[in-house]
């Protein structure tokens, strides 16, 4: 069995993240999202995978130049017209039974290793992952009888009726390269959706079975308050510590943390695991860095600064007295001293984001800062709970920010009164 890997897409919905990466290198627990997908793979045998790319297509082949006991072969959807276009550009791979996988999914190995169990011994025309959700609206909506065939999809359906949704991960054989071909383009998205492929089959009297995952075993990466889920579900399978750093006499270390090589860990610092710390990272003294935080490769973090559930990215400096919690904080950013990322609503609410220009309930009452690459602020700054902030922004001393910021947008405010003492 070969894999198809769908890595071709923009992910606007993550943006500002995906302005200087593609979703699938999406940093998790120290890792790019897609070699979760990868070693899903690798656990069931697969050994040749063919890659779709677009956006950003080289650092996704980049990351691929270093995986081992792979063959991958890599081909170009030269537009994003739709997961049915995708692996047709992969037609020429396709000539036995085949996995096709989302590269921006949190799933667990075990996951892929039941659905190929399943394929194998039921043998369908095509099986679909799927997975329960009540308000199923942003995926397509599968129909199934009760013998777990599916009969018909509704993709992103208006009403919130609870149902098994595409999970995003297909196994089927040559056989449905002809549906690929005669899949039309949908009107409404002008793309080749899967979920009309699905419906040719249907039509035509072919079985189509899904097979459900748990919400614990697979997660949809499509908005940034995913990131940090995911990141919070890798980080809680550490069973120990693994400290290739130092880490100063003085130094508590409490619960699974890791420590790369070079990373020094300065007296004072209280570190509560589950926490990734990468490589050549200079943290404390005097930091509380709290459980399910992830910290990539030469971070500084410095006294007096407090890390909660949040992921920062490798070459960011936070270096003294500023609060990071459930935020993301994109490759190289400087936090200047006292700044402040707020993640709680002051009516005790859900946080709202803005995605795409539509104001979305991320459903969490934690959320902070969602902040590009390569962004400063100055001293004394407030973010408030669901902010997004676009790569190579610059906020200046003092202000408080209560919306989005562009890209490249550098936000002063300065106020002089002159008044003469004495009389």
């Amino acid at each position: 069995m070969k894999a198809i890997i769908l890595a071709a897409g923009k992910g606007e919905r993550l943006f500002p993240l995906t302005a200087t990466r593609p979703k699938p290198l999406m940093p998790v627990a120290g890792r790019p999202v897609i070699s979760y997908v990868v070693e899903a793979l690798k656990s069931v045998g697969i050994s040749e995978v063919v890659v779709v790319v677009n956006y950003m297509k080289d650092m996704v082949k980049s990351y691929f130049s270093a995986e081992r006991g792979l063959k991958v072969h890599f081909v170009e959807q030269s537009q994003t017209l739709g997961t049915a276009n995708a692996i047709l550009c992969a037609r020429e791979h396709i000539d036995g039974d085949v996995l096709v996988i989302y590269g921006d999914l949190y799933v667990e190995a075990s996951a892929v290793e039941n659905l190929v169990k399943e394929y194998e011994s039921k043998k369908p025309d095509l099986l679909v992952a799927s997975c329960y959700m009540e308000k199923p609206q942003q995926f397509g909506l599968l129909k199934v009888s009760d013998n777990g065939s599916v009969v018909d999809v509704v993709e992103k359906p208006e009403e919130p009726v609870p149902g098994y949704i595409n999970a995003g991960i297909y196994i089927f054989n040559e056989e449905m390269l002809k549906y690929l071909e005669k899949t039309p383009l949908n009107p409404e998205r002008s793309q080749y959706e899967f979920t009309d492929t699905m419906k040719l089959v249907i039509n035509d009297g072919r079985s189509i079975l899904h097979y459900p995952l748990s919400h614990d075993e697979w997660l949809d990466i499509g908005r940034p308050w995913d990131i940090l889920e995911a990141n919070k579900r890798a980080l809680s399978k550490m069973q120990s510590s693994e400290i290739k750093g130092t880490v100063e006499k003085g130094a508590t270390i409490l619960g699974p943390v890791h420590i790369g090589e070079e990373t020094v860990v300065r007296s004072g610092s209280y570190i509560v695991g589950p926490v990734y710390i990468g490589k050549n990272c200079d943290i404390g003294p005097n930091c509380f860095i709290r459980p399910y935080t992830s910290i990539g490769d030469h971070v500084r973090i410095g006294n007096a600064v407090e890390i909660k559930a949040s992921i920062v990215m490798s070459g960011a400096h936070i270096a003294h007295l500023s609060y990071v919690g459930d935020s993301i904080i994109g490759e190289n950013c400087n936090l200047g001293a006292g700044t402040i990322t707020a993640n709680l609503r002051f009516d005790d609410k859900t946080v709202k984001v803005k995605i795409k220009g539509e104001v979305v309930d991320s459903g969490r009452r934690k959320l902070g800062v969602i902040m590009g690459d390569n962004c400063k602020t100055g001293i004394n700054v407030s973010i408030m709970p669901g902010v997004k902030v676009g790569p190579n922004s610059w906020i200046g001393p003092g202000l408080v920010v209560y919306e989005d910021v562009a890209p490249n947008t550098f936000i002063l405010v300065r106020h002089l009164e002159f008044r003469k003492l004495g009389k």
